[in-house]
């Protein structure tokens, strides 16, 4: 999530370079997502290049606006607007692309799915780590002073509209017990998962349910997203912390609110267990879990 957390990229770069001579053909674009303190140069450029060269597809990562700063303080519901403009002005996107997205990086990425209108079709979403039905902590941040001020700002009132307008995370974090406050306050994941009653939009669940393939990866030994089993959809019950409901047995899965339940019952959605810590993905795993959903012509 933050600089603190990246994954150790000298095994991919290396491989990146070993599979950099592969040539793109008539292959579907791709866009790549950072997680929140992250910025599309460095370890996720590195990152971006390997899954060109091992699906042979040419990929771009997306920046949204001075992305380490924005990607705290920018409210999601900009930040999913700034891409949404960006992706329409691109025009090698236009007959349909792929998405990769990491961590935080999710909340932007199913914003521009089911917000964007007028927008290319997106064909296959890959999430690493994506925090989809909220997380029950806010997460650590690295050091230095954008992190203290992001962290002091955060422990004023999580639900506090100053908060929510300024701190991108306290847009899905999504307290147990808490669940009036949430539903009233919280800006962004409510809406991004049709969680309140009398403002569901069909317009949403009808865009989310026309990928042809969504494919949630978890990380077994993650520490940062609380729970680990977000990644999947999986979350606490409303009252409080002591029973974690699996996928299937959330209303937002058995009421199908964006879709979801409808993906699964199809063959679509590609439920992925992996070792490691949070966006921590080996080689093999990038292999053999992403790089075929970004192969199609």
């Amino acid at each position: 999530m933050a600089k603190s957390l990246q994954r150790p990229f000298l095994l991919l770069t290396v491989a990146a370079v070993l599979f950099s001579t592969v040539s793109f053909s008539n292959a579907i674009p791709f866009i790549v997502f950072h997680g929140i303190g992250d910025q599309c140069s460095g370890g996720v450029s590195n990152f971006t290049q390997l899954l060109s060269s091992v699906s042979g597809s040419p990929g771009s990562c997306l920046e949204i606006g001075n992305g380490e700063k924005d990607s705290w303080f920018m409210p999601l519901v900009q930040q999913a607007s700034v891409a949404c403009d960006k992706i329409k002005q691109m025009k090698e996107l236009s007959q349909g692309y792929n998405i990769v997205a990491e961590s935080q990086g999710n909340m932007v990425a199913r914003g521009l799915i089911e917000f964007c209108d007028d927008a290319p079709p997106v064909v296959n979403y890959v999430s690493l780590g994506g925090p989809h039905a909220g997380i029950a902590a806010v997460p650590k941040c690295g050091d230095g002073p954008k992190c203290a001020i992001a962290e002091d700002i955060l422990k004023l009132e999580i639900y506090n509209d100053f908060v929510q307008d300024h701190i991108a995370p306290s847009g899905y974090v999504k307290i147990p017990g808490e669940m009036t406050k949430y539903l009233e306050h919280s800006q962004y994941l409510p809406k991004l998962n049709n969680e309140r009653p009398d403002e569901r939009n069909s317009t949403f669940k009808d865009r989310f349910t026309s990928l042809h393939n969504l494919v949630l990866v978890m990380f077994q030994n993650d520490t940062t997203l609380i729970p680990k089993e977000t990644s999947w959809f999986g979350y606490f019950t409303d009252e409080g912390f002591d029973t974690l409901l699996l996928t299937q047995q959330t209303k937002l899965y058995t009421e199908d609110w964006i879709g979801l339940k409808a993906l699964d019952d199809v063959g679509k959605v590609k439920f992925v267990s992996v070792s490691g810590d949070h966006l921590m993905i080996a080689f093999q795993d990038v292999v053999k879990y992403v790089a075929p959903y970004l192969m199609q012509i």
